[in-house]
């Protein structure tokens, strides 16, 4: 999380919206928020299970939130300008909030960093990506959930078949804008109609989820920026020993420094 604070901050993002939990709040914002608030503009809100579309109430038995739809709507309120929306716990690289800033500013709507997909697979075992499908000014046409991909000796394979290892995938790096948001809110309603009552206990309202089905219906936008920067993440607990070296080497080369904030 600070890496791609730090990543925002170089790319000209100039304020951080922390999407938590109400009940960590206190042990959130004294080992974290305190000390990035020295750095960047520092807010909060919080995704909470009953906030929800106006005539809808939570099922019963329904213990956890609906998903990264609801939690950006979370931050509504808060958000004026275009914004990026990340997951916390993966570690993106410079190239990708750059892009994604740049496309912004310049008056671009909705769009996403696209990663190369053999530079976000792990040793350890098979991952879940959404493989990328666009047409030929790259603009996203839709996004292939793929399960159980493995690395191979010469590239990488689901289920026995074989993948284009250069195919770009969705990573939720999003670049969006306000006026998504109003979209998003209208689909969030739609959701409690149509997914909730088949699986109240489990449905999520997902944002790649939701963009996919805006899509198909030919009423949104997506252009996919290519970034060749290699995603961290620790699907696995092996994982943990090959990102910390990772890190230890972008050290190594002046990558970053190591008092993080001090380049910028």
């Amino acid at each position: 999380m600070d890496y791609s604070i730090h990543d925002a901050k170089e790319a000209g993002f100039y304020k951080v919206v922390f999407i938590i939990r109400k009940d960590i709040f206190e042990e959130f914002e004294e080992i974290i928020g305190n000390r990035i608030k020295e750095q960047i503009d520092v807010e909060y809100v919080f995704q909470e299970i009953d906030d929800l579309p106006e005539g809808f109430e939570v099922p019963e038995g329904r213990t956890k939130p609906w998903g990264t739809g609801q939690a950006v709507l979370a931050a509504k309120d808060l958000i004026t300008t275009p914004f990026i929306v990340i997951n916390a716990d993966d570690y993106y690289g410079k190239e990708g909030f750059k892009a994604v800033h740049n496309y912004l500013v310049e008056g671009g709507k909705s769009c996403m960093a696209g990663f190369v997909l053999k530079n976000t697979l792990s040793d350890n075992g098979g991952v879940t990506r959404g493989i990328c499908r666009m047409d030929a000014d790259h603009n996203l046409t839709e996004v292939d959930e793929t399960k159980n991909i493995v690395k191979t000796v010469d590239g990488a394979e689901a289920d026995g078949v074989k993948l284009d290892v250069d195919s770009l995938v969705s990573m939720n790096m999003w670049g969006l804008t306000p006026d998504f948001l109003q979209t998003l809110e209208k689909g969030f309603a739609e959701f409690f109609e149509k997914e909730v009552p088949a699986n109240p206990l489990k449905a999520e309202y997902l944002i790649p989820i939701y963009i996919g089905e805006l899509l198909k219906k030919d009423q949104m936008s997506v252009k996919v920026l290519r970034t060749n920067d290699t995603w961290y993440g620790m699907t696995y607990h092996e994982d943990v020993a090959a990102v910390k070296e990772s890190f230890r080497q972008m050290l190594a080369e002046g990558v970053y420094k190591e008092e993080l904030f001090s380049d910028l």
